[in-house]
């Protein structure tokens, strides 16, 4: 009795078997390294759900916002106040120096300057101020002082009065980084203040990119 054959190409051997896995395998490696995390300046809070996710804010035109008015674009938010003598003037001039040094990608980024004295920051102070730096800058205000407290709690912000020679004259303490949410509206990492530009960026370009 004849014993039937079989090509071997309809059942490949086993050395081919093993190189089919080999490939497999190496294309699934090459997945996997496409999708690292990418590896940031500075602090990654990506996934953090301890902190906010919206917010609701009036800009200095008058116009209300959320996080979703600014969908395809890297939204950074700082909270300061225009009477601040010296972090919020250097970080507002830290973000202006980012825009140029981003050159086309600036367009991608709204920075919002978050008022924590919206006692005295009107808007039309705010108006005056913030563009001051960079024309594409909203200054944001909270409707009452109890939005700014839900606001500040949420985004885990500290911020205190500090009394001065006058009611009218006081200064605010306050928290001095900078929070970044990708164009996707996932917020993704938290500035430190006073590092320079070259580490945002670099943050910047990733987020972007």
């Amino acid at each position: 009795m004849r014993t039937a054959s079989f090509s071997s190409s309809v059942f490949p051997s086993l050395a081919n078997l093993r190189r089919l896995l080999l490939v497999a395998l190496l294309a699934l490696g090459l997945a996997a390294c496409g999708q690292q995390k990418p590896t940031f300046q500075n602090i990654d809070v990506t996934g953090g759900s301890e902190f906010g996710k919206d917010f609701k804010l009036t800009d200095h035109t008058g116009k209300q916002r959320t996080l979703a008015d600014f969908k395809g674009k890297a939204v950074v938010m700082f909270f300061g106040y225009t009477h601040c003598p010296d972090v919020c003037p250097t970080t507002m001039v830290e973000w202006k120096t980012v825009m140029e040094q981003l050159g086309p990608d600036a367009d991608r980024v709204q920075v919002l300057f978050i008022t924590v004295d919206p006692e005295r920051d009107t808007q039309a102070l705010l108006a005056q101020y913030v563009p001051a730096f960079d024309p594409r800058f909203l200054g944001m205000r909270p409707a009452d002082e109890a939005a700014l407290r839900q606001l500040t709690k949420d985004f885990k912000v500290f911020y205190a009065k500090v009394p001065g020679s006058s009611p009218g004259n006081y200064t605010v303490d306050h928290s001095a980084g900078s929070y970044v949410f990708d164009p996707e509206g996932r917020l993704r990492l938290f500035i430190r203040h006073g590092q320079g530009t070259e580490p945002i960026v670099k943050d910047m370009k990733q987020l972007l990119s």
